[in-house]
Formats: structure tokens, C-alpha cells, sequence
């Protein structure tokens, strides 16, 4: 495996994981708790807003749709590769 591939797939995790992350917090239960943590009650009221939450889950989409991307990208090299 060379160098780039491995980088590429390194990319595309941590993609997925972001992405996933991303997703799905600022839903869950946890997304409270974890704002309680910020000492601005201005910025809490900011980050508690819907606004805010879909915005971080569709910034989540567009890294789970990047990794699909390389990840399409990585096969079709792989089927290049293999017919030649």
C-alpha cells in the first residue's frame, strides 16, 4: 500500500467520524450537558438554538458525503487499476 492510499484512508475515517459526530450530538441528551460547560450564558442560549444544531449536523452531512466521495474515488481507481 503506498504512502497516499494510506493517507486517503486516514482522511476518509476521520471523515466518518466527524461526520457522525457531527450528525448526531447535537441531538442527543450529551449536547445539554456539554454546553453547561461554557461560561458565556449568551453563547449557551446561542448554541441551544435549533439554528445552530442543524447547522452542525449539516456540516456533519458534508463530511460524510466527502468520505462517500474519496471513498468512490479510491474504488474507482482500484477497478482501473485491476482491468489494465
Amino acid at each position: 500500500m503506498r504512502l497516499d492510499s494510506l493517507g486517503r484512508i486516514l482522511f476518509v475515517l476521520y471523515c466518518i467520524e466527524a461526520g457522525a459526530i457531527l450528525l448526531l450530538l447535537p441531538w442527543g441528551g450529551g449536547w445539554e450537558r456539554l454546553i453547561l460547560h461554557v461560561p458565556d450564558s449568551e453563547l449557551q442560549g446561542y448554541l441551544l438554538k435549533p439554528v445552530v444544531r442543524g447547522l452542525l449536523s449539516a456540516f456533519g452531512v458534508v463530511h460524510l458525503v466527502w468520505a462517500a466521495h474519496d471513498l468512490d474515488l479510491m474504488a474507482l481507481a482500484k477497478r482501473s487499476r485491476t482491468s489494465s
